[in-house]
């Protein structure tokens, strides 16, 4: 079975050895040296259970921005950080793979470009990227959820690109995924709402289910695909070690992206393929 016929069944891949181990200690290093500059002007909080997003600006502007995000339990009661900034933060998002070198350089090889047109994405664009820290001891679970429900297209046609930029195993957070979750269809969208703010689109009542996920322990450098309809969740990091991790959406550009999805970016910045300037 070619990986164009895997992907189709189950709805994900795993490439292990995909990035040299050099360039995930790269993306790691410069990842550090963002956090380092970073000056938390707005405290903006990612949560598992979406509930900050909605009234949260500073989210929704991050479209084309190079933005943080705290972890849910790196504050005391009184606000001050429990550790240090470095350890405190729970991703970097949405733009990195356009905004910086480095990350743009990680995000568009020959090699990704060539298996995006394997999986049949006919016009890339690379829509979102993340760094995700999965901090050791608090780094927050993730509930199951599906890519598509927050990039949106009609047909969906959002593919995630996720990289193991360290060992990732149960203890310290690993990807859990549902093999064939991606027939199920869509559940539901996050939008815009009318009124500002967002909400979710309940398009399918149906849960997802949770029997039946596996866990996706991959070493550094590995490469997991995940098709934007695959039920996928992690778990919390209750280990002393990192699971650094990136992340790069991309849609295809001959589908049709609605106006009320979250996700906006200027129009002096739209999105590209997997092609330089």
């Amino acid at each position: 079975m070619n990986r164009a016929e895997e992907f189709s069944r189950q709805g994900f891949l795993v490439l292990p050895g995909f990035v040299p181990a050099a360039s995930c200690d790269a993306l790691r290093a410069r990842a550090g040296e963002l956090v380092a500059g970073f000056q938390p002007e707005t405290v903006s909080i990612f949560s598992t259970q979406e509930q900050t997003r909605t009234s949260d600006e500073y989210f929704l502007s991050s479209g084309d921005q190079i933005r943080f995000f705290f972890e849910e339990n790196a504050f005391k009661p009184d606000g001050s950080l429990r550790q240090d900034k470095e350890l405190s933060i729970n991703k970097i998002g949405h733009a990195l793979h356009d905004l910086d070198p480095l990350f743009d350089r990680f995000s568009r090889t020959p090699e990704l470009a060539a298996l995006a047109a394997e999986l049949g994405v006919k016009q890339p664009l690379l829509l979102q990227s993340m760094y995700i820290f999965k901090q050791p001891f608090i780094g927050g679970e993730v509930n199951s959820h599906q890519d598509s429900t927050f990039l949106y297209t009609e047909p969906p046609t959002c593919l995630g690109f996720w990289f193991a930029l360290e060992d990732a195993t149960l203890e310290n957070g690993c990807l859990w995924a549902l093999p064939g979750g991606h027939e199920l269809g869509l559940k539901k969208r996050f939008v815009r709402a009318p009124g500002g703010g967002t909400a979710f689109q309940v398009l399918d009542p149906t849960p997802l289910p949770e029997e039946g996920m596996v866990p996706l322990e991959v070493p550094k450098g590995s490469l997991v695909v995940l098709h934007g309809l695959l039920p996928h969740k992690s778990g919390a990091n209750t280990s002393p070690k990192s699971r650094h991790a990136y992340s790069v959406h991309l849609i295809d550009g001959t589908a049709r992206y609605p106006e009320d999805n979250w996700l906006h970016r200027s129009p002096a910045m739209p999105p590209r393929g997997f092609s330089r300037p």
